[in-house]
């Protein structure tokens, strides 16, 4: 199989090969052909699948055949989850499209920077909105954007984007939009809120999954270690050190923590910073960049960085903290072992967190050794959970009780 098959123009195979795409991967495959074709379609895929360039490049043709003469109309909308999945979906629109002859004109739309500047380069005209709700929903309320010419309506990574209240938003967005469009929904999982939010958009989507997501993570080495919750911090210095890891991506449970080992880290003498959502917008391109160049060799980070990093090279991941939920722990894991290379990740276990990680491992269909290791072996046992109180009979009102007092007030 190759980019050929898809009869994409010269220009933009071009691109694909200057960027030493080789050939498309199994979402690419299923995903671009049925965009030319133009139907609706809601795709199942894990990080690290290919799902960007799936609709990059197929509304990149299309954009290109139909491009007319004048002011540049918005006629792709693509909304995602995080300010870093914008900035990236909008260089990867820019990276195809470079050798077009009428290169697409991209506006990043996300809080954190210049609304006026912003809202400038869409008073210019340009083709391709990508954008955060929420600083979507701004510009609408100020009137200076008009979605009535929208071709193309793009939803990636869906699922995510439920975590930030994003359905009343989802609403305001789509009575700006004109009924006939094409609409495709990209997500990692199918939560009953991600099918609601399907319904309001298509009625017959055309549903791809891919659903092997063992080969997504095959080239990932999974490691789980046991250790005391107060030994994590020295244990982690230990496995830098001893495995000399080149760029280290470390998970932590909130943005505190993470800035407080960074800062902790950074005292032990390694080049280590923090990354989460309450950085401004410059401080966290920078602090992308820094890690990119690799002058930063470990960033702790939340959440916030399991999607839109599009870094190649991170060599370990590190679960510090576990995540909440399984698929977070398959996002999280999936930003090593990129484009071919191999990746370790790494799961600290503790008392305190042990039976969320037995849950994480059958959701994920995994079941690893745990280990431990030398002069960071475990110690003591695990507390016993104490059962609650039994609640003593009779003691709480029932509804009768309490509806007889309110006619007996009466």
């Amino acid at each position: 199989m190759s980019f050929d098959q898809f009869t994409l123009p010269k220009e933009i195979i071009k691109a694909i090969n200057e960027n030493d795409y080789k050939q498309p991967t199994v979402i690419q495959e299923k995903v671009i052909p049925l965009i030319l074709e133009n139907k609706d379609i809601m795709a199942k895929a894990q990080t690290g699948s290919g799902k960007t360039a799936s609709f990059v490049l197929p509304i990149l043709k299309q954009l290109s055949e139909n491009r007319k003469k004048g002011k540049a109309k918005i006629k792709v909308l693509v909304l995602t989850p995080t300010r870093e999945l914008t900035i990236q979906v909008s260089k990867t629109f820019a990276l195809f499209g470079k050798f077009l002859e009428k290169k697409p004109e991209i506006v990043s739309v996300i809080g954190g920077e210049s609304i006026g500047n912003q809202l400038l380069n869409i008073q210019k005209g340009c083709d391709i909105v990508v954008a955060t709700s929420g600083r979507l929903i701004d510009i609408l309320n100020k009137k200076q954007i008009n979605l009535s010419h929208i071709d193309f309506f793009v939803l990636d990574e869906a699922d995510k984007m439920l975590d930030f209240g994003f359905m009343d938003e989802l609403e305001l967005i789509l009575k700006e939009l004109p009924k006939k469009r094409q609409n495709l929904l990209f997500s990692a999982t199918y939560p009953k809120k991600m099918l609601e939010i399907a319904s309001k958009i298509t009625l017959n989507p055309i549903e791809i999954s891919i659903e092997n997501e063992e080969e997504i993570v095959q080239s990932i080495k999974q490691r789980a270690i046991l250790v005391n919750k107060e030994n994590r911090s020295p244990l982690l210095r230990h496995l830098i050190l001893e495995e000399k890891w080149e760029q280290i991506l470390v998970f932590m449970a909130n943005k505190r923590a993470a800035d407080n080992i960074g800062a902790k880290f950074r005292k032990y003498g390694f080049k280590a910073d923090s990354f989460h959502g309450d950085l401004t917008q410059e401080e966290r391109n920078y602090t992308l960049n820094e890690f990119k160049s690799k002058k930063i060799k470990i960033l702790f980070c939340t959440d916030i960085a399991a999607r839109g990093l599009d870094i190649d090279d991170i060599t370990c991941v590190i679960n510090f903290d576990l995540p909440r939920s399984p698929a977070d722990y398959i996002h999280r894991i999936g930003r090593t072992g990129r484009a071919g290379k191999s990746g370790i990740a790494i799961s600290f276990i503790t008392f305190e967190n042990e039976e969320h990680f037995k849950l994480i491992e059958k959701r994920s269909q995994i079941n690893l050794q745990k280990e431990q290791i030398k002069r960071f072996e475990v110690i003591g046992t695990a507390p016993k959970k104490e059962k609650g109180k039994e609640p003593i009979k009779g003691k709480r009102k029932s509804k009768k009780d309490k509806l007889r007092e309110q006619a007996l007030k009466k």
